[in-house]
């Protein structure tokens, strides 16, 4: 199911700055690396953006020799995945069901050569774990929550700093969302400036998710 996300600036914001959003891999190490899944840029004070958030999660492999298949493959939570050696090279393919119902877990089942693994969702880059090493996993779990912050010269796909990670403390729940505003405050020049905030507005829930959680 796609959220639809609407982000509005109602900042003072005077840097035109770019806002970065992405998600952490919760099955792995805080180090690990994060990337940029959504990036907004020049969207003004008084403008928005509207895009969509998919549960929806597609998965990848590069090899050692740095290529990678074509079309991700479509996967869920509690899905295996492994890389392995045919007549034709290295291939990526489904591998059965897991124990844990809440990751999806790529295999390194090559002899020689490590692999990266890479999490898409709605066709961008979401997480990726590099130097999986032959007879290594990756794992990856993320919660219904997306994180967001201020940044500056970020693409979209690219692995950020960890200087950037560590200023990064904005998460915001999308659990049972059907659509939301991310509005933008603060900013600003001089004793009156303040730090830039934000926060969910004009919530709207998922029917189906209201009637399972009344509360």
């Amino acid at each position: 199911m796609d959220i639809k996300l609407n982000f509005i600036n109602n900042s003072n914001d005077q840097n035109n700055s770019e806002i970065v959003f992405f998600q952490k891999n919760v099955a792995s190490d805080f180090n690990d690396t994060i990337v940029a899944w959504k990036v907004v840029k020049n969207c003004a004070t008084g403008w928005h953006h509207n895009f969509n958030f998919t549960d929806e999660m597609a998965i990848s492999a590069t090899d050692s020799w740095g290529n990678e298949i074509v079309s991700p493959i479509p996967a869920c939570n509690g899905q295996s995945f492994y890389v392995f050696k045919d007549s034709s090279g290295d291939q990526l393919a489904y591998n059965g069901q897991e124990a844990n119902k809440d990751e999806v877990e790529l295999k390194n089942d090559l002899t020689t050569g490590s692999i990266s693994a890479n999490i898409y969702k709605g066709g961008k880059l979401l997480a990726t774990k590099t130097g999986v090493s032959p007879g290594q996993k990756a794992a990856f779990q993320f919660k219904p929550s997306l994180w967001v912050a201020v940044v500056s010269q970020v693409q979209e796909g690219e692995i950020m700093n960890s200087a950037i990670i560590s200023d990064i403390n904005t998460e915001l729940s999308l659990l049972g969302l059907e659509s939301a505003d991310i509005v933008m405050t603060g900013g600003g020049i001089g004793p009156n400036a303040s730090k830039l905030e934000f926060a969910l507005e004009n919530i709207k829930y998922d029917i189906m998710w209201k009637e399972r959680n009344p509360s």
